[in-house]
């Protein structure tokens, strides 16, 4: 059994453990600069850039392009809102009326990104995706989704990879459930429903074999590396129980996790940014919770959803140069707005689809941004890198005795018996949940363009 206990989520740099928290406070004050203070290079220091594992070094000078977007109000909105985490540790950056400056790389220049005067005309964001208020408003009789193009992004990968995913489940002989077979095939379902609606649907993933071209083995050298600026000098080559809490430690396990866990969500983000360049991703997912010892584990009580999109980056995710650059242009180019006018709508249809209760955060890695009590924002590696607005589904608790064996009798329509009782297929709610929720959505923001 490997399933990974938790929320099921790819995790970013410095991740968190334990599932997160019901609703962080509104971020701390910014620091601010004098209007006056000369923009001086950052004094010689022996450093070398910060970077997350498998990350490139981004191009600061592309945040130029956004000068004159947003007002100051608007930054600290976005920043104390959505993204900040109500941590008063100071960020990376500074504020002063005319701009935020940016700390880039050590012994380099800030970054300058002007702040548009209140009483000037906004200007134009550039970016490949359109939000509802871009697309024509619908005609009488046309379909709801047309001219929408939706990339569907089926999480993990299921399949022989599972059970190093540790996305596999197996609670008696002869049975096994996938969460990245599961999901395709709800990734599958869906497809042609919202083609039916006029969107146009783009898979991020259409099988169980990797996009990323690295191996765990072509990346033992980069999890070396990793280990050795945590400080293990001497780790382990290799472990040998699953569940060995040292495995952490081998270089085997951090190279598998960057295969799986960093490297495939790089190669779908190229694929999402450079070849597909999508309106909106789904990012589809399942759920789990701890169950105890792993040797005999047993079904828990609890079952739940909610919806993430991006945001809630802790003080030490923001020490990383491309995750402070890769929030800067979500934050920028406004992503968070369209991100919240349809985790709301998208949620309600879900729960009422699924008939799932709201899953509750306790810890720091994720905040409420809505009236919703399904929707947090939370800093994951795929709803960052992609550069579209993302909706993140988890619903349902796999290991949950009901759930789990429902999964078992994979798809059907209607009702059949289970236990005793008659049952829908989760599968079948999970598509209906998100095809009402964006057919809710879009209907209403396209009735005048808005």
């Amino acid at each position: 059994m490997g399933l990974n206990c938790g929320v099921m989520g790819q995790d970013s740099p410095a991740p968190t453990a334990a599932p997160t928290p019901a609703e962080a406070p509104a971020a701390g004050p910014l620091a601010a600069d004098s209007p006056s203070a000369p923009l001086t290079p950052a004094p010689p220091i022996l450093a070398k850039p910060k970077l997350s594992p498998l990350a490139t070094p981004p191009k600061w000078d592309e945040l130029k392009a956004y000068d004159g977007v947003l007002t100051r109000a608007q930054f600290e909105k976005a920043i104390s809102h959505v993204y900040g985490n109500g941590s008063n540790f100071p960020p990376p950056w500074k504020l002063d009326d005319q701009g935020v400056i940016v700390d880039t790389t050590p012994g380099k220049l800030p970054v300058r990104i002007a702040f548009r005067p209140a009483t000037v005309e906004a200007k134009q964001v550039t970016h490949y995706w359109r939000a509802a208020k871009d697309l024509r408003p619908l005609e009488p009789g046309q379909p709801p989704l047309k001219g929408v193009h939706i990339a569907l992004d089926p999480g993990h990968i299921g399949g022989g990879y599972a059970r190093l995913e540790e996305r596999w489940l197996s609670m008696n002989p002869g049975e096994e459930i996938m969460e990245g077979r599961i999901v395709l095939q709800v990734a599958q379902l869906l497809k042609p429903r919202l083609e039916a609606l006029g969107a146009r649907v783009s898979m991020v993933r259409e099988s169980e074999t990797p996009l990323t071209k690295d191996t765990p083995d072509s990346l033992r050298d980069e999890a070396l590396k990793v280990l050795h600026e945590a400080g293990i000098a001497s780790p382990k080559d290799t472990y040998t129980a699953p569940r060995d809490e040292a495995r952490i430690l081998s270089v085997q396990w951090q190279a598998e996790k960057l295969f799986y866990r960093v490297s495939e969500i790089h190669a779908r983000a190229r694929r999402v940014n450079e070849e597909l360049r999508p309106d909106l991703v789904l990012c589809l997912h399942l759920n789990a919770e701890p169950w105890g010892d792993p040797k005999q584990p047993s079904f828990v009580n609890a079952n739940h959803f909610h919806l993430l999109i991006n945001g809630c980056y802790s003080p030490d995710e923001l020490q990383y140069e491309d995750v402070r650059f890769e929030m800067l242009r979500r934050l920028f180019s406004r992503t968070e707005e369209q991100e919240m006018a349809m985790a709301a709508p998208v949620a309600a249809a879900m729960a009422a689809a699924t008939g799932l209760p709201p899953y509750l955060y306790t810890t720091a890695n994720a905040r409420r941004v809505s009236g919703s009590p399904f929707v947090y924002a939370r800093n994951l590696l795929a709803n960052r890198m992609y550069e579209c607005p993302v909706l993140y589904f988890e619903p349902y608790v796999m290991n949950h005795g009901e759930t789990y064996r429902r999964l078992l009798l994979g798809h059907y329509l209607g009702r059949t018996l289970l236990d005793g009782k008659l049952v829908t297929s989760p599968m079948e709610d999970y598509v209906r949940g998100v095809e009402r929720g964006l057919v809710e959505y879009f209907t209403q923001a396209r009735k005048g363009g808005a």
